[in-house]
Protein backbone atom coordinates (compact mmCIF):
# COMPACT_ATOMS: atom_id res chain seq x y z
CA UNK A 1 0.00 0.00 0.00
CA UNK A 2 1.50 3.41 -0.94
CA UNK A 3 2.59 5.49 2.04
CA UNK A 4 0.48 8.43 0.87
CA UNK A 5 -2.69 6.30 0.87
CA UNK A 6 -1.91 4.92 4.34
CA UNK A 7 -1.29 8.42 5.68
CA UNK A 8 -4.60 9.56 4.20
CA UNK A 9 -6.51 6.67 5.81
CA UNK A 10 -4.95 7.32 9.23
CA UNK A 11 -5.24 11.11 9.11
CA UNK A 12 -7.25 12.90 11.78
CA UNK A 13 -8.78 16.41 11.71
CA UNK A 14 -6.30 18.16 13.98
CA UNK A 15 -6.64 21.88 14.63
CA UNK A 16 -4.39 24.30 12.70
CA UNK A 17 -1.51 25.68 14.70
CA UNK A 18 -2.18 29.16 16.04
CA UNK A 19 0.66 31.67 15.64
CA UNK A 20 2.71 32.34 18.74
CA UNK A 21 2.67 35.84 20.10
CA UNK A 22 5.39 38.07 21.44
CA UNK A 23 5.71 38.31 25.19
CA UNK A 24 2.93 40.54 26.50
CA UNK A 25 3.35 41.50 30.19
CA UNK A 26 -0.40 42.05 30.47
CA UNK A 27 -1.08 38.42 29.52
CA UNK A 28 2.03 36.38 30.33
CA UNK A 29 2.58 34.94 33.80
CA UNK A 30 5.49 37.38 34.40
CA UNK A 31 3.94 39.59 37.09
CA UNK A 32 2.59 38.77 40.52
CA UNK A 33 1.03 40.83 43.29
CA UNK A 34 0.04 39.96 46.84
CA UNK A 35 -1.82 42.53 48.97
CA UNK A 36 -2.39 42.15 52.71
CA UNK A 37 -4.02 45.16 54.37
CA UNK A 38 -1.66 48.13 54.00
CA UNK A 39 1.21 46.05 52.61
CA UNK A 40 1.80 44.80 49.08
CA UNK A 41 4.44 42.58 47.45
CA UNK A 42 4.98 42.90 43.68
CA UNK A 43 7.26 40.62 41.65
CA UNK A 44 8.11 41.44 38.02
CA UNK A 45 10.22 39.49 35.54
CA UNK A 46 11.29 40.49 32.09
CA UNK A 47 14.17 40.96 29.65
CA UNK A 48 17.18 43.10 30.45
CA UNK A 49 16.44 46.77 29.91
CA UNK A 50 12.99 46.88 31.50
CA UNK A 51 12.33 49.44 34.22
CA UNK A 52 11.33 47.22 37.18
CA UNK A 53 10.03 50.09 39.32
CA UNK A 54 7.80 51.38 36.52
CA UNK A 55 6.62 47.83 35.80
CA UNK A 56 5.76 47.33 39.47
CA UNK A 57 3.72 50.53 39.41
CA UNK A 58 1.90 49.22 36.33
CA UNK A 59 1.00 46.06 38.28
CA UNK A 60 -0.53 48.19 41.03
CA UNK A 61 -2.59 50.12 38.46
CA UNK A 62 -3.72 46.89 36.76
CA UNK A 63 -5.24 45.80 40.07
CA UNK A 64 -7.05 49.07 40.76
CA UNK A 65 -4.41 50.46 43.13
CA UNK A 66 -3.12 54.03 42.73
CA UNK A 67 0.72 54.01 42.87
CA UNK A 68 0.58 57.52 44.37
CA UNK A 69 -1.02 56.03 47.48
CA UNK A 70 1.84 53.52 47.97
CA UNK A 71 5.54 53.94 48.79
CA UNK A 72 8.41 51.49 48.33
CA UNK A 73 9.55 50.00 51.66
CA UNK A 74 11.84 47.28 50.36
CA UNK A 75 13.52 46.08 47.17
CA UNK A 76 15.31 42.96 45.92
CA UNK A 77 16.64 42.30 42.41
CA UNK A 78 18.31 39.32 40.76
CA UNK A 79 19.13 37.97 37.33
CA UNK A 80 17.21 35.06 35.81
CA UNK A 81 17.17 33.15 32.56
CA UNK A 82 14.07 33.55 30.40
CA UNK A 83 12.50 30.55 28.58
CA UNK A 84 14.24 31.75 25.41
CA UNK A 85 17.62 31.41 27.15
CA UNK A 86 18.20 35.18 27.15
CA UNK A 87 19.19 36.92 30.41
CA UNK A 88 16.42 38.69 32.26
CA UNK A 89 15.67 40.67 35.39
CA UNK A 90 13.62 39.55 38.40
CA UNK A 91 12.69 42.24 40.93
CA UNK A 92 10.55 42.15 44.06
CA UNK A 93 9.18 45.34 45.62
CA UNK A 94 7.59 45.75 49.04
CA UNK A 95 5.05 48.58 49.24
CA UNK A 96 3.34 50.24 52.18
CA UNK A 97 0.25 52.37 51.96
CA UNK A 98 1.06 56.05 52.46
CA UNK A 99 -0.30 57.76 55.55
CA UNK A 100 -3.53 59.65 54.86
CA UNK A 101 -3.54 63.25 56.12
CA UNK A 102 -5.77 63.78 59.14
CA UNK A 103 -7.62 66.65 57.48
CA UNK A 104 -9.35 65.87 54.20
CA UNK A 105 -11.14 68.28 51.95
CA UNK A 106 -14.88 67.89 52.33
CA UNK A 107 -16.40 66.78 49.02
CA UNK A 108 -19.01 68.94 47.37
CA UNK A 109 -22.15 66.78 47.67
CA UNK A 110 -24.11 68.97 45.24
CA UNK A 111 -21.53 68.32 42.52
CA UNK A 112 -21.62 64.59 43.21
CA UNK A 113 -25.42 64.52 42.99
CA UNK A 114 -25.27 66.44 39.72
CA UNK A 115 -23.76 63.30 38.15
CA UNK A 116 -27.19 61.64 38.42
CA UNK A 117 -28.95 64.64 36.90
CA UNK A 118 -26.56 64.72 33.93
CA UNK A 119 -26.65 60.96 33.29
CA UNK A 120 -28.18 60.01 29.91
CA UNK A 121 -31.14 57.66 29.67
CA UNK A 122 -30.47 53.91 29.44
CA UNK A 123 -29.59 52.74 25.95
CA UNK A 124 -29.05 49.03 25.26
CA UNK A 125 -25.69 48.65 23.53
CA UNK A 126 -25.40 45.60 21.30
CA UNK A 127 -21.87 44.24 21.31
CA UNK A 128 -19.96 45.25 18.19
CA UNK A 129 -18.05 42.79 16.02
CA UNK A 130 -18.40 39.05 15.71
CA UNK A 131 -18.74 37.00 18.90
CA UNK A 132 -18.57 33.23 19.27
CA UNK A 133 -21.27 31.21 21.02
CA UNK A 134 -19.72 28.21 22.79
CA UNK A 135 -21.62 25.06 23.75
CA UNK A 136 -19.49 22.98 26.17
CA UNK A 137 -20.42 19.56 27.52
CA UNK A 138 -18.97 16.24 28.60
CA UNK A 139 -18.96 13.35 31.07
CA UNK A 140 -21.99 11.59 29.60
CA UNK A 141 -20.33 8.23 30.44
CA UNK A 142 -22.85 6.40 28.27
CA UNK A 143 -23.31 2.80 29.35
CA UNK A 144 -23.37 2.93 33.17
CA UNK A 145 -26.48 2.18 35.23
CA UNK A 146 -26.01 5.00 37.78
CA UNK A 147 -28.82 7.51 38.30
CA UNK A 148 -31.32 7.47 35.45
CA UNK A 149 -28.93 5.46 33.31
CA UNK A 150 -27.93 5.94 29.70
CA UNK A 151 -31.58 6.47 28.68
CA UNK A 152 -31.88 9.49 30.94
CA UNK A 153 -28.49 10.82 29.88
CA UNK A 154 -29.17 10.67 26.12
CA UNK A 155 -32.58 12.34 26.51
CA UNK A 156 -31.14 15.04 28.75
CA UNK A 157 -28.21 15.68 26.43
CA UNK A 158 -30.47 16.10 23.40
CA UNK A 159 -32.80 18.38 25.38
CA UNK A 160 -29.89 20.55 26.53
CA UNK A 161 -28.45 20.82 23.01
CA UNK A 162 -31.86 21.84 21.62
CA UNK A 163 -32.31 24.36 24.44
CA UNK A 164 -28.85 25.80 23.77
CA UNK A 165 -29.83 26.25 20.10
CA UNK A 166 -32.94 28.17 21.16
CA UNK A 167 -30.87 30.35 23.50
CA UNK A 168 -28.66 31.35 20.56
CA UNK A 169 -31.52 33.49 19.26
CA UNK A 170 -31.82 35.23 22.61
CA UNK A 171 -28.11 36.04 22.80
CA UNK A 172 -28.14 37.36 19.25
CA UNK A 173 -30.30 40.19 20.57
CA UNK A 174 -27.23 41.32 22.55
CA UNK A 175 -24.30 40.09 20.47
CA UNK A 176 -23.44 39.68 16.80
CA UNK A 177 -22.95 35.90 16.56
CA UNK A 178 -22.20 33.98 13.37
CA UNK A 179 -19.77 31.45 14.85
CA UNK A 180 -20.87 28.56 17.09
CA UNK A 181 -18.26 26.36 18.74
CA UNK A 182 -19.18 22.96 20.24
CA UNK A 183 -16.72 21.52 22.78
CA UNK A 184 -16.92 17.82 23.70
CA UNK A 185 -14.80 17.59 26.84
CA UNK A 186 -14.26 13.84 27.30
CA UNK A 187 -15.61 10.81 29.16
CA UNK A 188 -18.40 10.46 26.63
CA UNK A 189 -18.40 6.68 27.15
CA UNK A 190 -18.10 4.71 30.39
CA UNK A 191 -15.76 2.22 28.72
CA UNK A 192 -14.30 -0.84 30.42
CA UNK A 193 -10.84 0.38 31.43
CA UNK A 194 -11.86 2.29 34.57
CA UNK A 195 -10.77 0.70 37.88
CA UNK A 196 -9.05 -2.04 35.89
CA UNK A 197 -12.38 -3.23 34.49
CA UNK A 198 -14.13 -3.35 37.88
CA UNK A 199 -16.97 -1.26 36.42
CA UNK A 200 -17.95 -3.97 33.90
CA UNK A 201 -20.95 -5.36 35.82
CA UNK A 202 -22.43 -1.85 36.20
CA UNK A 203 -22.03 -1.15 32.46
CA UNK A 204 -24.80 -3.03 30.58
CA UNK A 205 -24.14 -1.42 27.18
CA UNK A 206 -21.42 -2.88 24.99
CA UNK A 207 -18.53 -0.65 24.03
CA UNK A 208 -19.74 -0.37 20.42
CA UNK A 209 -23.19 0.67 21.68
CA UNK A 210 -21.65 3.35 23.90
CA UNK A 211 -19.64 4.70 20.96
CA UNK A 212 -22.71 4.60 18.71
CA UNK A 213 -24.70 6.74 21.16
CA UNK A 214 -21.83 9.22 21.30
CA UNK A 215 -21.60 9.44 17.50
CA UNK A 216 -25.35 9.96 17.16
CA UNK A 217 -25.37 12.71 19.80
CA UNK A 218 -22.44 14.51 18.18
CA UNK A 219 -24.18 14.30 14.80
CA UNK A 220 -27.40 15.62 16.37
CA UNK A 221 -25.53 18.67 17.66
CA UNK A 222 -23.95 19.37 14.27
CA UNK A 223 -27.27 18.96 12.43
CA UNK A 224 -28.97 21.26 14.97
CA UNK A 225 -26.48 24.16 14.81
CA UNK A 226 -25.14 23.99 11.24
CA UNK A 227 -28.18 25.72 9.63
CA UNK A 228 -28.04 28.54 12.20
CA UNK A 229 -24.54 29.96 11.56
CA UNK A 230 -21.98 30.72 8.89
CA UNK A 231 -19.18 28.96 10.81
CA UNK A 232 -19.45 25.91 13.08
CA UNK A 233 -16.39 24.46 14.81
CA UNK A 234 -16.50 21.20 16.76
CA UNK A 235 -13.77 19.85 19.08
CA UNK A 236 -13.39 16.63 21.10
CA UNK A 237 -10.65 15.77 23.61
CA UNK A 238 -9.83 12.42 25.27
CA UNK A 239 -11.05 11.60 28.77
CA UNK A 240 -9.79 8.89 31.10
CA UNK A 241 -12.89 6.71 30.59
CA UNK A 242 -12.60 6.99 26.83
CA UNK A 243 -9.09 5.54 26.66
CA UNK A 244 -9.08 2.73 24.10
CA UNK A 245 -6.83 0.36 26.07
CA UNK A 246 -4.80 0.32 29.27
CA UNK A 247 -2.02 -2.29 28.98
CA UNK A 248 -1.63 -3.97 32.34
CA UNK A 249 -4.50 -1.85 33.68
CA UNK A 250 -2.24 1.19 34.08
CA UNK A 251 -0.56 2.46 30.95
CA UNK A 252 -1.92 3.89 27.71
CA UNK A 253 -0.97 3.51 24.09
CA UNK A 254 -0.83 6.99 22.59
CA UNK A 255 -2.57 9.74 24.55
CA UNK A 256 -4.83 10.52 21.59
CA UNK A 257 -5.94 6.85 21.31
CA UNK A 258 -9.47 7.48 22.55
CA UNK A 259 -13.04 6.51 21.78
CA UNK A 260 -14.07 10.04 22.85
CA UNK A 261 -12.25 11.57 19.90
CA UNK A 262 -12.66 8.73 17.41
CA UNK A 263 -16.44 9.15 17.62
CA UNK A 264 -16.05 12.73 16.37
CA UNK A 265 -13.59 11.64 13.69
CA UNK A 266 -16.32 9.31 12.39
CA UNK A 267 -18.77 12.21 12.31
CA UNK A 268 -16.16 14.27 10.46
CA UNK A 269 -15.81 11.56 7.82
CA UNK A 270 -19.58 11.51 7.34
CA UNK A 271 -19.63 15.30 7.00
CA UNK A 272 -17.08 15.13 4.19
CA UNK A 273 -19.74 13.30 2.16
CA UNK A 274 -22.72 15.35 3.35
CA UNK A 275 -22.77 18.12 0.76
CA UNK A 276 -22.50 21.90 0.66
CA UNK A 277 -24.90 22.51 3.55
CA UNK A 278 -22.17 21.27 5.92
CA UNK A 279 -19.14 22.74 4.13
CA UNK A 280 -18.81 25.43 6.84
CA UNK A 281 -18.36 22.82 9.61
CA UNK A 282 -14.80 22.38 10.95
CA UNK A 283 -13.90 19.39 13.17
CA UNK A 284 -10.76 19.18 15.33
CA UNK A 285 -9.22 16.57 17.66
CA UNK A 286 -5.79 16.51 19.37
CA UNK A 287 -2.66 15.90 17.35
CA UNK A 288 -0.74 12.63 17.67
CA UNK A 289 0.03 11.76 21.31
CA UNK A 290 -1.60 14.96 22.60
CA UNK A 291 -4.53 15.61 24.96
CA UNK A 292 -5.48 19.22 24.23
CA UNK A 293 -6.81 21.30 21.35
CA UNK A 294 -6.80 25.09 20.91
CA UNK A 295 -9.11 26.98 18.54
CA UNK A 296 -9.46 30.69 17.81
CA UNK A 297 -12.98 31.87 18.56
CA UNK A 298 -13.47 35.53 17.58
CA UNK A 299 -10.06 36.52 18.92
CA UNK A 300 -10.29 34.34 22.04
CA UNK A 301 -7.86 31.42 22.07
CA UNK A 302 -9.94 28.59 23.54
CA UNK A 303 -8.12 25.58 25.00
CA UNK A 304 -9.80 22.24 25.69
CA UNK A 305 -8.76 19.51 28.13
CA UNK A 306 -10.68 16.79 29.94
CA UNK A 307 -9.27 17.73 33.35
CA UNK A 308 -7.67 14.48 34.53
CA UNK A 309 -4.23 16.04 34.08
CA UNK A 310 -4.48 18.07 37.32
CA UNK A 311 -5.76 17.60 40.86
CA UNK A 312 -8.93 19.31 41.99
CA UNK A 313 -8.35 23.04 42.41
CA UNK A 314 -4.95 22.96 40.67
CA UNK A 315 -6.13 23.95 37.18
CA UNK A 316 -4.24 27.26 37.13
CA UNK A 317 -1.04 25.60 38.40
CA UNK A 318 -1.25 23.11 35.52
CA UNK A 319 -2.05 25.91 33.07
CA UNK A 320 0.94 27.97 34.23
CA UNK A 321 3.20 25.00 33.72
CA UNK A 322 1.91 24.44 30.19
CA UNK A 323 2.07 28.15 29.37
CA UNK A 324 5.71 28.40 30.48
CA UNK A 325 6.60 26.37 27.37
CA UNK A 326 6.36 28.94 24.59
CA UNK A 327 6.13 26.18 22.00
CA UNK A 328 2.91 24.95 23.62
CA UNK A 329 -0.40 26.20 22.30
CA UNK A 330 -1.43 26.71 25.94
CA UNK A 331 1.00 29.65 26.02
CA UNK A 332 -1.49 31.77 24.08
CA UNK A 333 -4.74 30.49 25.61
CA UNK A 334 -7.28 32.94 27.04
CA UNK A 335 -10.00 30.44 28.01
CA UNK A 336 -9.62 26.86 29.26
CA UNK A 337 -12.62 24.51 29.07
CA UNK A 338 -12.61 21.25 31.02
CA UNK A 339 -14.79 18.53 32.51
CA UNK A 340 -13.88 15.46 34.60
CA UNK A 341 -14.90 16.69 38.08
CA UNK A 342 -18.64 16.65 37.27
CA UNK A 343 -19.61 20.05 38.66
CA UNK A 344 -19.73 23.64 37.43
CA UNK A 345 -16.72 25.75 38.38
CA UNK A 346 -15.71 29.14 36.96
CA UNK A 347 -12.51 30.95 37.96
CA UNK A 348 -10.40 33.82 36.62
CA UNK A 349 -6.74 34.73 37.01
CA UNK A 350 -6.02 38.11 35.48
CA UNK A 351 -7.17 38.00 31.85
CA UNK A 352 -7.51 34.20 31.80
CA UNK A 353 -10.74 32.29 32.45
CA UNK A 354 -11.22 28.67 33.50
CA UNK A 355 -14.60 26.98 33.02
CA UNK A 356 -15.34 23.47 34.25
CA UNK A 357 -18.68 22.12 33.03
CA UNK A 358 -21.06 19.91 35.00
CA UNK A 359 -21.43 16.26 34.02
CA UNK A 360 -24.25 15.25 31.71
CA UNK A 361 -24.90 12.02 33.64
CA UNK A 362 -27.32 12.43 36.55
CA UNK A 363 -25.06 11.04 39.26
CA UNK A 364 -22.11 8.88 40.21
CA UNK A 365 -23.55 6.36 42.66
CA UNK A 366 -20.08 5.72 44.13
CA UNK A 367 -19.68 9.45 44.80
CA UNK A 368 -23.18 9.69 46.29
CA UNK A 369 -22.45 6.87 48.71
CA UNK A 370 -19.17 8.49 49.68
CA UNK A 371 -20.37 12.10 50.06
CA UNK A 372 -24.17 12.15 49.84
CA UNK A 373 -23.98 14.46 46.82
CA UNK A 374 -26.09 13.84 43.74
CA UNK A 375 -25.34 15.41 40.39
CA UNK A 376 -26.62 18.64 38.86
CA UNK A 377 -26.29 17.67 35.19
CA UNK A 378 -26.26 20.04 32.23
CA UNK A 379 -24.06 21.84 29.74
CA UNK A 380 -22.72 25.38 29.61
CA UNK A 381 -23.04 28.09 26.98
CA UNK A 382 -20.62 31.00 26.77
CA UNK A 383 -20.25 34.08 24.60
CA UNK A 384 -16.71 35.27 23.90
CA UNK A 385 -14.67 37.76 21.89
CA UNK A 386 -11.05 38.99 22.12
CA UNK A 387 -10.32 37.11 25.33
CA UNK A 388 -13.42 38.32 27.17
CA UNK A 389 -16.18 35.94 28.29
CA UNK A 390 -19.15 38.14 29.27
CA UNK A 391 -21.67 35.25 29.31
CA UNK A 392 -21.41 31.93 31.18
CA UNK A 393 -24.73 30.09 31.64
CA UNK A 394 -25.62 26.56 32.72
CA UNK A 395 -28.30 24.91 30.58
CA UNK A 396 -30.38 22.11 32.12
Amino acid sequence: MPDSLLDDLLSTPTAPALPGRQADPDKDFTRQIEVTGDAAEVTVRGPEGIDPESSAADVLRAHGLDPAEWEITGFRSSEWTMPSGEPGVSARYSFGRRKVPAELETPNIDELLKVFDDAPGFVQDKGEGEFTYIVALGDMQFGKIDGDGYEGTIKRAMHCIDKAANLLGEYRKRFEIEHVHIAWLGDHVEGFVSQGGANTWRTPLTLTEQIRLTRRLMAHAVITFAPLVSRLTVVAVPGNHGEAVRPGGKGVTRYDDSHDTDALISVSEALSWAGEEFAHVEVYVPDTDELTVVVDCSGTVVAHAHGHQWRSGKHFDWWRGQAFDKTSAMHTADLLLAGHLHHEHVATDGPRTFVQVPAMESESTWWRHRTGTRGAPGLMVLVTKDGEVPVKEVVR
